[in-house]
């Protein structure tokens, strides 16, 4: 398997493309407008306690009140008095903080929607195999590090750094590290925590402490493990950042940078550009026929899988197991590629055959296992659904990428022609009976105003003879389907 990083970087946007032999897996955007402040810390000030929800709004200078709730508020901050820290059984906020008090926290998750950013008081400083935890005593490591004698042995090599200033989790690029590069990236995070904290000492509230570093940089610190085959990025500047970034922290890395000097656009190789427009509709083909349907609201996103016109060549169970076999696939890398988290239902073709069932659940499930989010798949339901929920700590796809339809409002659908048509004549009438005047000007757009003069004329003349008035219908270019004015004349 070849993996590739295709890096695209103009003044206002950087995307990078995850690619897995030719075939576009993950997208990553980042606007300067809108920059992720997930890993940001800020020192903010508590604004309002909510003691009905366990939490409280804090200000940390953005548009949107942050959100922190009690769980987030670790023993071992500034925050909680000492008493607490040595039992922690206080669950009370308004016993965790005050209103008005200045407090140090960090972004776990971008503002979404309509919410804003969510807090902890847990304060984490990642690097390339560490990541730190100040005022922490425990030593923890990867999950995904399989030799339990790999994990006994990063872990006895961090412990030597680990101090009062804070211990370490040792990060699944890690694995066969050597221990001075272990010891070079707990210097450095010890280094960045100082200096975090006398900035802290020195600025106001409600002002940035530490931001987290560019996308191109932190793709590569995440992405450290993979093995990644190339990296092209198509802006010198950035090409060099790297550069200094992978010679200091990635040393084994620079070899596989390069500045792409091709004369297409970076991102028309391996048709990535078309895949992330396919990435943004409704429909997902599938190579046998079948489709799925992908529908996000606010709650939760729902997939539903069709045979289309796959019929298959046994019969019809057969059909209906290849084509679920076969989304599982597709469903896996959706996710990846839209960014979608949360709760996610899965309504897959009904199996009758409860060996497919698991034989489906167990395809889903190994597919999932090349994802970075973390994924839980609960099983089909008593209704046949499979339900499952995928951490999500920043905005989907669509949600970077799309803003809210001027015409529908988000509804997805507008009013038919018939419908906008009957709404004007009934406001017609609700007019007459209120105002006085000689006749009605209807304003609408061109397919409503032709389907008054053509399909609906008979109904139009019915009503100038109920209302005894003219009617005259004019073409508005500008107005949107469902859009129309009556004008007393």
């Amino acid at each position: 398997m070849s993996i590739e990083l295709l890096m695209n970087v103009t003044p206002s946007e950087t995307r990078v493309a995850y690619i897995e032999d030719g075939i576009l897996q993950e997208i990553h955007v980042d606007r300067e407008s809108k920059r992720g402040i997930v890993g940001n810390i800020y020192k903010g000030k508590i604004i309002r306690i909510l003691p009905g929800m366990q939490a409280a709004f804090v200000d940390i200078g953005l548009e949107k009140a942050a959100f922190l709730h009690a769980s987030d508020i670790m023993p071992h901050t500034e925050c909680v008095a000492d008493s607490e820290q040595k039992q922690f059984q206080v669950k009370d906020i308004s016993e965790l903080v005050r209103q008005g008090q200045d407090i140090i926290v960090q972004v776990v998750k971008d503002p979404l929607g309509t919410k804003g950013a969510r807090l902890t008081t847990d304060i984490t400083l990642p690097s390339r195999y560490l990541v730190f935890m100040p005022g922490s005593s425990h030593v923890g490591t990867s999950q995904r590090i399989d030799s339990e004698e790999e994990r006994h042995r990063l872990k006895t090599i961090v412990e030597n750094y680990c101090d009062e200033s804070g211990s370490f989790i040792v990060r699944t690029a890690a694995e066969r590290a050597k221990a001075e590069e272990l010891e070079q990236d707990a210097r450095f995070l010890k280094r960045l925590w100082g200096k975090v904290q006398e900035y802290a000492s020195k600025i106001a509230s409600k002002n940035l402490i530490y931001g987290e570093i560019s996308l191109a940089q932190r793709v590569l610190r995440d992405f450290v493990g993979d093995p990644i085959d190339r990296i092209l990025v198509d802006s010198r500047l950035t090409y060099e950042l790297l550069q200094d970034f992978t010679t200091e922290f990635m040393p084994e890395v620079v070899d596989k940078l390069e500045l792409y000097r091709g004369n297409l656009p970076i991102f028309d190789l391996y048709d990535t550009e078309n895949e992330i427009q396919r990435a943004l509709e409704r429909r997902v083909k599938l190579k046998s026929g079948g489709y799925l349907i992908i529908d996000q609201t606010e709650a939760m996103t729902t997939i539903d899988i069709n045979t289309g016109a796959f019929v298959g060549h046994r019969n019809l169970e057969e059909t209906i197991f290849n084509t679920n076999i076969e989304a599982t696939l597709a469903i896996a890398r959706q996710l990846r590629l839209r960014n979608l988290g949360g709760i996610i239902i899965i309504d897959f073709i009904d199996m009758q055959n409860e060996e497919h069932q698991q034989r489906v659940l167990q395809s889903l499930n190994d597919h999932l296992q090349r994802d970075r989010a973390k994924t839980s798949v609960n099983g089909f339901s008593n209704l046949g659904l499979v339900e499952m929920t995928r951490k999500r700590t920043r905005e989907s796809l669509e949600h970077i990428l799309c803003s809210e339809c001027p015409s529908c409002h988000g509804r997805g659908m507008v009013k038919s022609v018939e419908t906008v048509c009957f709404e004007i004549l009934r406001e017609i009438v609700r007019v007459h009976k209120a105002h006085h005047s000689e006749y009605f000007l209807v304003y609408a757009s061109a397919m409503v105003a032709n389907a008054l003069k053509t399909d609906e004329s008979h109904s139009l003349a019915e009503l100038e003879v109920f209302v005894g008035k003219r009617v005259e219908v004019k073409i508005e270019p500008v107005y949107t389907q469902e859009q129309f004015d009556v004008v007393l004349m």
